[in-house]
């Protein structure tokens, strides 16, 4: 009888280790991938921050144009602070380039000012994947903050209607991080083409963009897959624990 006893609970301490390994091996795994995400933006970033367009475009003018040949004249372009910290606010209608991209002619500044104002144009034009992006934002944010703590709380309590609630609101963060990547890939994808398209580089110099936008949707990526191995894992968890 004791021996039987020994077994199952042996048995349920390797059950216990195994997903303490799994969760932490999802962890390392996403550090890493996002690491080396990270990596090549900052590689691609460095080498062809350091080329000139010969066509002369600062990437705050760049995005002037991107933006005028799509008919757009009522968003404004400001520099703002931080490195790689570029972005487009579509509630005041900002597209706000950093210090190191604002100014510069350079290949790798050109490509993002463009690839930002490829989201302006998406704005503009009332692309839906951004829509959706912009509605599932807040329930994102709350599920980034809240949703794992209240499956681990769920989890300890064995209350698996508390674990679920905490996966639906993961399940928020990770559904806008899925409809971010058609989003993020889209703006690439103008900007890619309104670049040359508009003169703003020369077709030689497109080698740069390609490397520095390609690098970036990478992070967005990694993100994204992370996110479903947590939400897997999750999920596989609390299933688990209601069929106990």
């Amino acid at each position: 009888m004791n021996a039987v006893a020994d077994r199952v609970v042996g048995d349920a301490g390797l059950k216990e280790g195994r997903k303490v390994l799994l969760y932490y091996g999802i962890g390392l795994l996403g550090m890493a991938l996002s690491g080396l995400a990270a990596w090549r933006v900052r590689s691609a970033f460095a080498t062809y921050s350091q080329v000139p367009s010969s066509n002369g475009y600062t990437a705050a003018e760049a995005a002037h144009v991107m933006m005028r040949n799509a008919g757009i004249t009522d968003v404004e372009i400001v520099p703002v602070a931080g490195q790689l910290s570029d972005h487009y606010d579509p509630t005041h209608k900002r597209l706000a380039l950093s210090e190191g991209v604002y100014g510069s002619r350079s290949v790798a500044a050109l490509g993002i000012a463009c690839h930002e104002a490829g989201h302006a144009i998406q704005h503009a034009q009332g692309y839906f994947p951004l829509q959706i992006t912009s509605a599932l934002w807040k329930p994102a944010a709350l599920g980034e903050s809240m949703g794992l703590m209240v499956i681990v709380l769920g989890l300890m309590m064995g209350m698996v209607n508390i674990a679920m609630l905490g996966l639906i609101l993961f399940g928020a963060t990770l559904a806008f991080q899925l409809v971010t990547l058609p989003v993020e890939f889209d703006a690439t994808a103008r900007a890619k083409r309104e670049i040359i398209n508009a003169g703003i580089i020369h077709p030689s110099e497109r080698e740069g963009v390609d490397a520095v936008l390609n690098a970036a949707a990478l992070t967005y990526v990694a993100a994204a897959f992370t996110t479903i191995l947590y939400f897997l894992y999750y999920a596989s968890a609390i299933t688990g624990r209601s069929d106990e």
